[in-house]
């Protein structure tokens, strides 16, 4: 008996086959730079080991694994089919082999895969993470208020464990929803906005509380040790300083703009991996902007793909409070990709839910 595959499956296994080979030979052609906090995990130089903070459990899970035992192209070749059959998990759009805008984006998406998680990272334990809330959002099994329920529990201990910012996602994306009811001209821009603000009074309201707003403690703590430093051109720099409340709301303005709409990054000409990365982040702001506006316009026809829409809205705009420089965003995008991924083609994945 003959066997039968899809295009879209038979395209979608001969990208993660090429990507496969790829991210086996990373490790070959990188730079060290790219190894940095590779290095960190595997080496735990420093015995920062432990239960709680993204270093700390990285570590141990990698331990627990036994994979700080393996070369990094051995491991590469184990971790990522891993993050490749999650995306099959998720499911392959009927359209997948087409050349269009979308796919192709979702093919450099995967390349991107290959190059910076496929790896010992902390993204690889993120982008497990998030592959839960996409398959929560699938789930049948789950009535649609359980299933906010369930993802912000999720994100809050996630957030708690791992990375502090994650747990804010709950709270701006609630604020963003309920903000979404007003009549505004503009509904989309109004509600990101706002979400904007909030993100303001959040890092505001912990400066009154702890003597530092967000973006100090985060990305000007971390780029004040690199301003001489030959990898510091990518940073993402405030331009004014973010000790005043003022100056953190412009910083934080700035700095979604910078990470969502880096066209500013288009300057670093000589680097083609930050200009590649801007092309790509431009086109899927764009495509994830004009989806959010459709999923709310008809926000009863798609309810799971609108609580997806908030998670990743509400993630671009804290990643623009906490993100230190374009290099780390590409890497934190690649970590939320599953639901990138979801949210671009969520109307072939609706249909395969009904």
């Amino acid at each position: 008996m003959q066997l039968l595959i899809k295009k879209s499956t038979a395209a979608f296994l001969l990208i993660a086959s090429a990507n496969l080979v790829v991210a086996f030979l990373a490790y070959f052609v990188l730079p060290p730079k790219f190894f940095f906090d590779t290095a960190i995990i595997i080496y735990d130089k420093y015995n920062e080991i432990g239960y709680f903070g993204s270093y700390p459990l990285t570590i141990l899970f990698y331990k627990i694994i036994g994979f700080r035992h393996l070369p990094f192209p051995v491991i590469a070749l184990i971790q990522f089919p891993i993050l490749i059959y999650i995306l099959y998990k998720i499911g392959i759009p009927d359209n997948f082999e087409k050349l269009n805008v979308k796919n192709i984006l979702v093919y450099l998406g995967i390349f991107m895969i290959a190059i910076f998680i496929s790896m010992p990272s902390k993204e690889f334990i993120t982008y497990l993470f998030i592959a839960g809330i996409v398959l929560l959002c699938q789930n049948e099994r789950f009535s649609f208020p359980k299933t906010i329920f369930t993802a912000s529990v999720l994100l809050i201990v996630f957030g708690a464990l791992y990375r502090p910012y994650f747990a804010l996602i709950p709270v701006v994306g609630g604020g963003m929803y309920l903000v979404s009811f007003i009549n505004f001209k503009n509904k989309t821009v109004s509600t990101i906005f706002y979400g904007l603000l909030i993100a303001v009074f959040l890092s505001l309201s912990y400066g009154i509380l702890k003597g530092k707003y967000f973006s100090e403690i985060s990305r000007e703590v971390v780029n004040s040790t690199r301003m001489v430093s030959g990898d510091a051109n990518s940073m993402i720099t405030s331009p004014v300083k973010t000790d005043t409340w003022y100056g953190e709301a412009i910083g934080i303005f700035y700095g979604f703009f910078t990470v969502n709409l880096p066209v500013n990054g288009l300057k670093h000409i000589l680097s083609p991996q930050i200009i590649v990365f801007v092309i790509w982040q431009l086109l899927v702001f764009y495509i994830l902007l004009v989806r959010f506006s459709k999923c709310l316009k008809e926000r009863k026809k798609y309810g799971y793909e609108l609580l997806t829409m908030f998670i990743l809205f509400s993630f671009f705009i804290l990643q623009g409070v906490f993100e230190p420089d374009l290099g780390s965003a590409v890497r934190h995008k690649i970590g939320i990709f599953p639901l990138i991924y979801f949210a671009l083609y969520y109307e072939h994945f609706r249909k395969e839910l009904q």
